[in-house]
């Protein structure tokens, strides 16, 4: 066991809270977990069968769908809907979050309402997946425990914005009739080859991209930002993860829309952002100012 603090908005620390060690396996599942479990599991099956099924254009189309899939999660799910770091008009915001779904974790309702948990409650026992309660469990594990993370977080009332529109909630309720109809289609059009070697290997690529930053960037790599977390910057991971493991870069500034704050920090989703800006599409862009970026710099 070990005890974590957290400080709250007054600079105060909290009561410190004494963690048990929780079985990852061990213990009730609901229906919930049982789904995202077999959802990872099978993506991950598929990338093993992926050798015995070898084409090299369904691995280009595993690659592709990887970097889609992905930049789609932190174009939308992320920047735009987590934290409103920039407006689109309806119609490209719900064109991004249904591609999104395709990177299996799931819905925008969900994926919002953790990740925003996440920033109110970084590295304190209220956190979604902090690595204070194990690699595996920030990188991986969470996931399969909705109970304890309702235990930890309560319900969903952080994401109103998100309930209020109808295709967030139809989402919701048809998420995993849209990923089997895609797999369908897959199969439909490349047999096994494209299953494996795209929907397997790419998914997986897409699961540990955004797992290594729930994980690693709370672990490993260097500070630029005096923030009261554990947030780090991994440079070399940049371009892996289109951007976002300027960690502690983002939890600095969390509304930003911009990640790699200097021009040599690789961040793929702020060239997307800024490909959308220049065409009118993308409005209301926040970026750190210079009073901000002074607050928080290391004192020299």
């Amino acid at each position: 066991m070990d005890d974590t603090t957290k400080e709250d908005g007054s600079g105060s620390s909290r009561k410190p809270v004494r963690k048990e060690k929780r079985s990852y396996i061990f213990r009730k599942w609901t229906w919930i977990d049982v789904m995202k479990a077999s959802s990872v599991g099978t993506v991950h099956l598929l990338c093993v069968l992926a050798p015995f099924n070898f084409k090299w254009e369904a691995l280009l189309f595993g690659v592709i769908l990887a970097i889609m899939s992905a930049l789609s999660i932190t174009f939308s799910y992320h920047r735009n809907l987590a934290h409103r770091s920039f407006k689109l008009p309806k119609w490209l915001e719900y064109s991004f979050a249904y591609s999104a779904l395709f990177a299996l974790q799931g819905h925008p309702i969900d994926w919002v309402s953790t990740h925003r948990f996440h920033h109110q409650f970084t590295d304190s026992h209220r956190d979604p997946h902090s690595p204070i309660e194990g690699f595996w469990f920030s990188h991986v594990f969470w996931i399969f425990n909705s109970s304890y993370i309702r235990e930890k977080c309560g319900g969903r009332d952080n994401v109103m914005d998100l309930k209020q529109q109808w295709f967030y909630r139809f989402l919701r309720n048809t998420i995993g009739l849209h990923i089997m109809t895609f797999w369908t289609l897959v199969y439909l059009w490349g047999g096994l080859p494209y299953l494996t070697c795209g929907v397997g290997v790419g998914g997986t690529i897409t699961y540990h991209g955004t797992g290594i930053v729930n994980s690693a960037c709370h672990i490993w790599g260097s500070r630029a930002w005096n923030t009261k977390d554990t947030s780090r910057n991994i440079w070399w991971m940049g371009p892996f993860t289109m951007g976002e493991s300027w960690h502690n870069n983002h939890h600095a500034f969390e509304t930003s829309a911009r990640y790699g704050l200097e021009w040599y920090q690789v961040d793929l989703t702020w060239y997307l952002i800024s490909f959308f800006q220049a065409l009118g599409l993308a409005t209301e862009v926040k970026l750190p100012s210079e009073a901000q970026k002074r607050k928080l710099a290391f004192a020299r």
